[in-house]
């Protein structure tokens, strides 16, 4: 492939990577990754609420990995609460699994942007061997998209698994029980998936510029060398 080809795919991955740490960064610090309503079912049931009437019951919820807020809807109109998960939340929340998914969150930003870094050096400079060269454009954008993929895994887990919605309509609730009424991964969310599968492609494009992959080796080379040696 000519060289100036290779410059315009290696310029494309890198500012790909560069956003994707950006964007990762942007929505580690927002309150959209989960967005829902819940129910209060004690205050539904003590007036045996159905139809129209069921929505007085119903309130909002969305948070993020660090905090969020809530509005419960108990028949009395919305009354807001803002909450943190830290240290708020930290006894009622598998503490472990939330902590593993900001860690992971700030490993793809690290190696998003020493990705970012290595695509634009090997674009304008004179690629190294070895973690410089090819092997290194595929390890760090195969990390990168491994830890994209973790941090969804463990989220949903967290989400889905653990009931966080309910544990954290819950919060602080002694004479009411909320139930999620329903529930979905907003933006935030979803912009961990589409880095995700931009470092996937970032390893495609190290491929159509004509590198091999790290760990492959050519038979009729060894097989040349083996020939050679047994000559001498």
């Amino acid at each position: 492939m000519p060289a100036q080809q290779k410059k315009l795919i290696f310029c494309t991955a890198g500012v790909l990577s560069l956003a994707c740490a950006l964007g990762t960064a942007a929505a580690v610090g927002t309150q959209l990754w989960v967005r829902g309503t819940i129910l209060c079912a004690t205050g539904a049931l003590l007036v045996n609420a159905s139809g129209p009437e069921l929505h007085k019951f119903i309130g909002e919820i969305q948070y993020g990995l660090f905090s969020g807020q809530r509005v419960r809807q108990c028949g009395l109109g919305g009354r807001p609460f803002q909450f943190s998960f830290f240290p708020d939340l930290l006894k009622i929340i598998p503490a472990s699994i939330h902590v593993s998914v900001i860690l992971f969150c700030t490993v793809l930003i690290v190696f998003a942007l020493v990705g970012a870094g290595f695509f634009m050096f090997n674009a304008f400079g004179s690629p190294y061997e070895t973690l410089h060269g090819p092997v290194g454009l595929y390890l760090w954008s195969f990390i990168a998209c491994s830890c994209g993929c973790l941090i969804m895994i463990l989220f949903s887990s967290e989400v889905k698994i653990h009931h966080l919605s309910e544990k954290i309509a819950n919060f602080k609730e002694g004479a009411f029980t909320f139930k999620t009424h329903s529930e979905q991964f907003a933006n935030s969310f979803w912009t961990i998936l589409v880095c995700s599968l931009v470092h996937f492609l970032n390893a495609l494009l190290i491929r159509l510029a004509g590198f091999e992959f790290p760990f492959s080796k050519s038979k009729d080379s060894g097989t040349i060398t083996g020939a050679v040696d047994l000559m001498y």
